[in-house]
């Protein structure tokens, strides 16, 4: 169950979108192409440099480069997690970025040694049924383990890097005991049924199957994008004084120490935390842009609306490890 950095060599093989050329700048991408693919070609339009993505999962590329050492062919790397960036950086398989490069981008969204740099920003929110009476004055994430709720949760497995990252978060604001106890109680509320995608939680939650579900938050406004009468609303968790604040994690990208074109690979990293490129995951996903002054989607709240745990980004690799071991002292599914 355990999903340590290097047993999990299932790299898909690779969802590759393609075979790289010499000439072209290689990414390895553990984004979905449609988060990834409209930055990326814009960045091809500005400068001419062609780029080929290899997408699989974050933590199975990350293994990948380790393995691959000096034979690598990826420039960049790019995770879905802030987790595995820093595990990256602690084993050394990431260059320096200039600090005129990515100082714009706050030092809570980025490696100490800026060896990653945060590009855009999600937060895990609640998906709630606007039917169901029984589940309206949820307030916290920490409600899902209330057994009222039991059969009503929708949770992704406990393998998915969002579940990990949150986890981790939660940990690092509220301790050890008291989330093995929340996982211990959504585990009994979910009964083994759990998803392996956010936005079918979110369609359960709509469908009535489920009543609340724990996801980033742009799942839902993708949903309502298509659906917008669908009876469901965001609940942003623990806020108010005593609240921890909503989990936030960034995905993230780095130049790998072996990149054969480390100057190509500097200039795309240099875009997507330009304020053009912020502006495109900030519309084409309706993530949270990294760089101060660029504003999210109109869709998603402003995120000076509300409060996000105090925890770096950083801390979700450096207590990873423990997070993993908590998860699956429980037995989660």
């Amino acid at each position: 169950m355990k999903k340590s950095l290097f047993t999990t060599l299932y790299i898909c093989l690779l969802g590759l979108t393609g075979q790289a050329l010499a000439s072209d700048l290689v990414i390895y991408s553990g984004r979905s192409d449609k988060f990834v693919k409209p930055v990326v070609e814009a960045f091809t339009k500005q400068t001419g440099i062609k780029v080929t993505l290899h997408t699989g999962s974050s933590t199975a590329l990350l293994n990948k480069l380790k393995l691959e050492a000096a034979r690598t062919d990826a420039d960049v790397y790019i995770s879905n997690d802030a987790g595995n960036l820093q595990k990256g950086s602690e084993l050394n398989l990431f260059l320096p970025l200039d600090d005129g490069m990515v100082n714009a981008i706050p030092k809570n969204y980025r490696a100490a040694d800026n060896s990653w740099v945060g590009l855009s920003a999600r937060a895990r929110v609640l998906v709630v049924n606007k039917n169901d009476t029984t589940v309206q004055s949820i307030k916290s994430v920490f409600d899902l383990a209330d057994p009222k709720l039991a059969g009503k949760i929708g949770i992704t497995h406990s393998s998915n890097e969002s579940y990990i990252a949150g986890a981790t978060v939660y940990m690092r604001a509220r301790g050890e005991q008291a989330v093995k106890e929340w996982l211990q109680g959504m585990k009994k509320n979910a009964g083994g049924s759990v998803f392996n995608k956010h936005s079918k939680i979110v369609r359960a939650v709509a469908d009535g199957k489920k009543s609340v579900g724990l996801v980033n938050h742009y799942y839902i406004y993708r949903h309502l994008a298509k659906k917008p009468n669908a009876p469901i609303k965001v609940v942003l968790p623990d806020q108010g004084k005593d609240g921890m604040g909503v989990a936030w994690n960034v995905a993230g990208a780095a130049v790998t120490k072996h990149a054969k074109h480390k100057d190509a690979a500097n200039k795309l990293i240099a875009f997507m935390v330009s304020e053009e490129g912020q502006k495109i995951f900030a519309q084409v996903n309706r993530e949270y842009p990294t760089r101060p002054g660029v504003p999210a989607a109109e869709q998603v709240p402003l995120a000076s609306s509300y409060s996000v745990a105090d925890v770096p980004m950083s801390d979700l690799g450096k207590y990873r490890n423990a997070t993993l071991d908590l998860i699956e002292s429980v037995g989660m599914p």
